[in-house]
């Protein structure tokens, strides 16, 4: 019989991030630029720091709508005329917010771009925000809602976070409102987020592609020298933990004819000085098809299609989760099974072939991530929202190739925490409930999908 033997992974090829510059403009806005010009494209991006975190109690998802707004119309142009004059640049604008920025991007031919750019700004600094259109994307965000309640994945990654924060930390909602918050918000909670936080102190703007740093000094200074306003935001906790101790919770969808389950708890800062022996750690757990969960769960037992984990990296403390869906009736074994898993990654150091294969996938897909212009602007918006240092792609291989067998274990001990793990399964409380609670993890409550 001829065994196959898998291949062993050749050197990793140089790789150096684009050089970039950063200027800042005397109206504070701070710019960078990545000079890239392998094609005639410029991709632009404006960072802005108003995040979900920015919303009022009881106004949650105001940072989303302001950002989805900015695209209905500008004071010159409707939504219908921005959008035709656009196209007719071969581009569109994009823009969304998160719990760490508010994102504006667009990709443009070079000779197109001074004109697209100036509508860019304009979408930036004037908008108009229309009542009509606020109404309607309102209308649009209470439907996703409807439709995320139908739905096991959406409701349990939303469920997990409810259960495993504390009912007045931000992260415990979510990040673009609840049906209750979202249908208070009006035109004047947009109109008064949109000046507290779009100011040019808290804005970076990005420009990577066919383009000098001086073309695009000159391009902003054009723009968006008479934007004005000053730095405004405060921090909020958002991050604080529901409990120390180990809780389940059954969210009921009495039809369901799979269990959809979360399994982890309040994670660690982007930040966090551990944040590369951790992503090896996580890629061993759980983070690559051939980790330990999912080699387990799908392969040896076969109970789910696929199980994975990661850590939602976030400014604060964003969650760690194991996230799979199985067969009603081994939900039970599939808990049980994942908990080996993490005591496993405690008990002893991981192989020397395991820890070569998460580290050389890791350094292996990082160049490719960076190709297009798009991306490098992308990856330099990273930069800014969570203040990494300039040499972090150019230094990332090297920090992922030197975390060893025993920094895995390391991490694994300090932050994957089996006594604090919070479980949470969406699915028929007849058919699991009553093996779950064999498990040991105390009481288990359920939960009406109408509580939300």
């Amino acid at each position: 019989m001829t065994v196959a033997i898998r291949p062993q992974p050749g050197p990793a090829r140089e790789y150096h991030f684009p050089d970039f510059v950063r200027r800042q403009l005397d109206n504070g806005l701070t710019l960078i630029v990545a000079s890239v010009n392998k094609l005639p494209i410029v991709s632009v991006v404006a960072v802005v720091d108003a995040t979900a975190l920015g919303d009022k109690k009881g106004k949650e998802g105001t940072a989303n709508l302001t950002a989805q707004a900015l695209r209905e119309g500008t004071t010159t142009r409707d939504g219908t005329r921005l959008a035709l004059d656009l196209e007719k640049l071969g581009t569109s604008i994009e823009a969304g917010a998160d719990w760490d920025s508010t994102v504006a991007s667009m990709t443009v031919l070079k000779d197109r771009l001074a004109a697209a750019f100036g509508i860019f700004a304009e979408v930036l600094t004037k908008p108009r925000f229309r009542t009509e259109d606020i109404e309607r994307l309102k209308a649009e965000r209470l439907a996703e809602r409807m439709q995320l309640l139908t739905e096991p994945r959406g409701l349990a990654d939303e469920s997990f976070a409810r259960f495993i924060y504390a009912d007045n930390s931000r992260y415990a909602q979510p990040m673009s409102g609840d049906s209750r918050s979202v249908s208070s918000l009006s035109r004047d909670d947009v109109v008064s987020f949109y000046e507290c936080n779009y100011v040019p102190p808290q804005t970076t703007l990005i420009m990577a592609g066919d383009i000098t740093i001086e073309e695009a000094v000159t391009l902003a200074e054009s723009a968006l020298s008479e934007w004005c306003g000053e730095r405004k935001t405060s921090s909020v906790d958002a991050d604080r933990g529901a409990r120390d101790s180990r809780a389940i919770e059954i969210i009921v969808k009495p039809d369901a004819a799979q269990s959809e389950l979360r399994i982890g708890h309040v994670g660690v800062p982007r930040s966090h000085p551990d944040y590369f022996p951790i992503v090896v750690m996580n890629a061993v757990l759980g983070g690559l098809f051939s980790s330990r969960i999912n080699l387990n769960l799908r392969e040896a037992h076969g109970y789910t299609y696929g199980a994975s984990s990661y850590y939602d990296w976030r400014r604060q403390s964003g969650p760690f989760v194991i996230s799979t869906a199985v067969q009603s009736e081994v939900t039970r074994e599939a808990i049980a099974e994942t908990l080996k898993e993490i005591d496993r990654m405690h008990e002893e150091e991981i192989g020397e072939e395991e820890l070569t294969l998460a580290t050389s996938y890791l350094e292996g897909v990082f160049p490719i991530r960076y190709e297009t212009t798009s991306a490098i602007a992308s990856a330099l918006a990273n930069l800014v929202m969570f203040d990494l240092p300039e040499d972090y792609y150019d230094r990332y291989r090297a920090n992922i190739g030197s975390v060893t067998t025993h920094d895995v274990l390391d991490a694994a001990r300090k932050h994957v925490q089996p006594e604090r793990l919070q479980i949470v399964v969406v699915g028929n409380p007849e058919l699991v409930k009553s093996s779950i609670e064999a498990l040991g993890f105390g009481s288990v409550r359920t939960r009406e999908v109408t509580d939300f």
